[in-house]
Parts: structure tokens; sequence; C-alpha cells
């Protein structure tokens, strides 16, 4: 991960320097996140998952706590993938899978994007920041759409019926 740093994203300055902290990453990885979750339709609730910070670098993640059945989850692929394309993220990979797939994408300031189906059909949306200035990092200011969890871990699998997101799952 430390090869990544100073390696010319759009957050360096024409020295490599970079111009953005840790802070300003998260910041950033909230908004991506606040976005792509806007777009999907119906709501889904979300708790915050964990945040991370390596020596250069910040994770945010959204865990979705409504159940996602087998059969609607390539629909919330689909919008994830047209929304991520037409925001113009480069897709770097697709993992079809039918019970954990994935999208694997990246924005053009270079923050990695995922989205992935794990167990019980609990979707996981996580923002990887470029390498950046060390600094301090918050808690997200987005408060979620359902219970907080807060202290709560690991956090419990999907607990929230949607008519739409969760049908056909037993």
């Amino acid at each position: 991960m430390l090869a990544s740093c100073g390696s010319g994203f759009a957050n360096a300055d024409g020295d490599g320097n970079a111009k953005m902290d840790m802070q300003d990453a998260a910041d950033r990885a909230d908004g991506i996140l606040d976005a792509v979750l806007k777009e999907v339709r119906p709501e889904m609730h979300w708790a915050h998952g964990p945040t991370s910070t390596g020596s250069c670098d910040v994770s945010r993640m959204r865990v979705v706590m409504t159940i996602v059945s087998t059969e609607r989850r390539g629909s919330l692929l689909g919008v994830v993938d047209r929304f991520w394309r037409k925001s113009g993220y480069r897709i770097k990979a697709i993992n079809r899978d039918v019970d954990m797939p994935a999208i694997y994408a990246q924005t053009s300031d270079g923050f990695g994007v995922t989205l992935s189906v794990g167990g019980e059909g609990q979707a996981f949306f996580e923002v990887d920041s470029p390498c950046v200035e060390e600094s301090e990092v918050a808690e997200s200011a987005t408060p979620p759409n359902g219970p907080s969890y807060e202290g709560v871990y690991p956090l419990p699998r999907p607990n929230v019926h949607s008519d739409f997101w969760s049908a056909g799952a037993s």
C-alpha cells in the first residue's frame, strides 16, 4: 500500500505532495457513500461500519441492514454500476457470484469504491482513499437511517425487511 503514496493521484500537487489529509479523505468517502445510497430506491437501512486508517489512507464503510434477497442482488448491483459509471468512475471488476456478488470501481481522484454482498444478503459499501497526509480522523457526521449500533461489534446480520429488496427471501 505504501507504494501508492505520492503516486500522482488527483489529490497531489505538481511535486507529488498531498493536499488532502486523512480527515478530508474521510469526508470525501462519506460524500461518495451518501451519493450512492441516495440512488438506491427503495431506500435501504444502513449503519456505519468501521472506519479504518493506515499509514496514509482511510476507509469508510456502510453496512446495509436491509435484507437483500438472492433474487434482488443483481438489481442492486445494476443500480450501483449505472450510477458509478454515470459519475465517471472506472469499473475495475465485477464478481457475478450468485450468493456473494461484488462490484469494484475507482473514482477519478483515486478513491476505491466497493459494493459487496455477504452472508444472508448483507450488503457492504466501502470507500478506500488514496495515500494522503496523516491526520486525526473523526467519526462520520452522516447519521445512519436506522439504529446506529454504536459500540456494537460485530454488527448484526441484516434485520430490516423490505417488500422490494427482500422479495423471495425466507
